[in-house]
């Protein structure tokens, strides 16, 4: 349990420094405002003498504590820990590596970065279990006290926050805040799907003992087996029902047609499963 939870811990880290990046090197330099308390802290920053790591972290860090005022102990701590670690270093790398303007003069090459590593940090942070803070506070507050459609307000809110750009920066900014808030909502589903992504075997054979041995024995998972018969044929036959990695589903693709080449497979893919050895909720 220690060490399971010293990867978790490892991990949240380690996709809380992408996120930071992405925010501190490519988001607060162009100014682009989509989504979430960083695209809050870019304007707010613009229109307060604070710099948006300063507001960013004064922001985080009231939510986290209306998080424990409204949540209580439902508050998780993997989301206070990564809220915490996102603002700071954030506010630490405003310090050690200020940032007068963007690295390149290329506004969509930055407006990549600042959508693709975030989105990538946080497909990493919900398949932990965690999220960044911020507005993932507040879904959890309303999820709790109302009955509001979370996803719908999330969205809206995040809208506002990149059409406020438009009061605030050029058109030219604004714009590719819109473009960025567009491409985030596609990313961090499409990343997340493709890290839960398994393998879903059906298996129809005659001599399923072998396949089983393999599956248990050197896959060490575990399958269902069911009894069937062939609706042409008439001939009894057996179903093997088990899911897999990418990488066990390629083995296990191999050594079946080695060893009954006549086996009916069919494999699909799947992001959701729940269970022993998968996902626990």
């Amino acid at each position: 349990m220690k060490k399971d939870s010293a990867r978790e811990f490892a991990l949240i880290t380690l996709s809380t420094l992408v996120i930071s990046a992405g925010i501190y090197f490519f988001k607060f330099p162009n100014n682009f405002t989509f989504g979430g308390v960083s695209g809050l802290s870019v304007v707010l920053g613009y229109v307060t003498p604070l710099s948006p790591a300063s507001v960013n972290f004064v922001l985080n860090a009231l939510l986290v504590v209306c998080g424990f005022i409204f949540l209580g102990r439902s508050f998780g701590v993997k989301t206070v820990y990564a809220s915490f670690l996102l603002s700071g270093t954030v506010w630490v790398l405003e310090r050690l590596v200020p940032m007068k303007r963007p690295l390149t003069d290329d506004p969509m090459l930055e407006l990549v970065f600042a959508v693709l590593l975030p989105a990538f940090g946080s497909a990493l942070l919900f398949h932990s279990g965690a999220s960044s803070g911020g507005t993932d506070i507040v879904a959890m507050i309303l999820k709790k006290y109302t009955s509001v459609d979370i996803g719908r307000a999330l969205f809206f809110s995040d809208l506002l926050i990149t059409l406020s750009s438009f009061l605030v920066f050029s058109i030219k900014t604004a714009l590719f805040s819109f473009l960025g808030l567009l491409a985030k909502s596609l990313i961090v589903d499409s990343v997340i799907e493709n890290i839960n992504l398994n393998k879903y075997f059906n298996v129809i054979c005659s001599e399923p003992e072998q396949i089983l041995e393999y599956i248990v024995k050197k896959l060490n998972r575990s399958a269902t087996v069911c009894d069937a018969v062939g609706a042409y044929s008439h001939h009894h036959k057996y179903i093997i029902f088990t899911v897999m990695n990418r990488s066990q589903a390629a083995q296990l693709r191999r050594y079946i047609r080695s060893v009954e080449p006549e086996a009916f497979l069919l494999i699909c893919n799947t992001s959701e499963i729940i269970g022993r050895g998968f996902h626990s909720e």
